[in-house]
C-alpha cells in the first residue's frame, strides 16, 4: 500500500521539473556566453602580455591595467571584425585581400592549412553559397531508416565525373551534438526535400525529436528538384 505522503510529491516533482525546464536553456546560454567571453579575454591578455614585454616600461604600465578590464576581449574582436568587414568591402580593400592570401599561400605548412580552412569559412559563410541552406530526409546508415541532414552543394570535379550530376553533397549531424557527423554523397532521387528552416532542422536534431517544429498537416514532402 502506496505511502499517504506519496501522492503529496508528485505536484513538488512536477514543479521542480517545469522550473528545471524554464531555467536550463537560460543558465546553458549564460554560460556558454560566459565561456566565450573568458576565452576571448584570455587570448587578449596573452596578446597584452607579449605587447608589454616588446614595449618600454613606461608604455606597458599604461597597458598593463587593459588585462583587468572584463569583456575588452569581445569589444575588440567584435569592433575588428566590423572594421575588417567594412574595409574588404570596396575595390582597394579587396585588392589587399587578395595581397594577403597571396602572402599566405606561399608559406609551406601554414599555406595548406590556411587554404583549407578558407575555402571550408567561404563555402558555409559566403550569402552567395548553397551550404547549409536546405533541410533533408536521407536514408541512412541503411535503407528504410530515415534521419535529417543537410545539403552542403553538389559534388564538382573528379567525383561529379565519377557519379554524373543527378547528386547532391549532403552533412548528417550526430545528436545531441551536430558539430560531428558525417558527409554523404547520395542520388537526388534518394533524398527528400524539407519545408521547415535550417534552424528548425538544427533545433530537431539536438532535442533528438523532441521537440518538432510545427508544419501544416497537407503538406506533405517533397524531393529535392534538379
Amino acid at each position: 500500500m502506496p505511502h499517504p505522503s506519496a501522492g503529496n510529491l508528485v505536484p513538488i516533482k512536477k514543479y521542480l521539473l517545469t522550473g528545471l525546464l524554464v531555467w536550463l536553456p537560460l543558465a546553458i546560454t549564460i554560460w556558454v556566453l560566459l565561456w566565450l567571453v573568458g576565452l576571448l579575454d584570455a587570448i587578449f591578455g596573452g596578446l597584452l602580455t607579449g605587447l608589454v614585454a616588446l614595449t618600454p616600461n613606461s608604455a606597458g604600465t599604461l597597458i598593463e591595467p587593459l588585462r583587468h578590464i572584463p569583456g575588452l576581449g569581445v569589444v575588440l574582436v567584435f569592433s575588428a571584425l566590423l572594421v575588417t568587414g567594412a574595409l574588404v568591402s570596396n575595390v582597394a580593400g579587396r585588392w589587399w585581400l587578395a595581397q594577403w592570401d597571396r602572402l599566405f599561400a606561399h608559406i609551406p605548412v601554414f599555406k595548406s592549412i590556411y587554404n583549407s580552412v578558407k575555402k571550408v569559412s567561404d563555402t558555409l559563410f559566403s550569402s552567395n553559397g548553397n551550404a547549409f541552406r536546405k533541410a533533408m530526409l536521407v536514408q541512412y546508415p541503411r535503407a528504410g531508416v530515415w534521419t535529417v541532414a543537410f545539403q552542403t552543394g553538389t559534388p564538382g570535379g573528379e567525383v561529379a565525373h565519377h557519379l554524373g550530376a543527378d547528386f547532391v553533397s549532403v552533412y548528417v549531424p550526430t545528436t545531441p551534438n551536430p558539430t560531428s557527423g558525417f558527409f554523404l554523397l547520395l542520388p537526388r532521387s534518394e533524398v527528400i526535400e524539407l519545408r521547415m528552416s535550417v534552424d528548425e532542422a538544427l533545433t530537431y536534431v539536438i532535442s533528438m525529436g523532441s521537440v518538432a517544429p510545427a508544419v501544416a498537416i497537407e503538406l506533405a514532402p517533397k524531393q529535392v528538384s534538379p
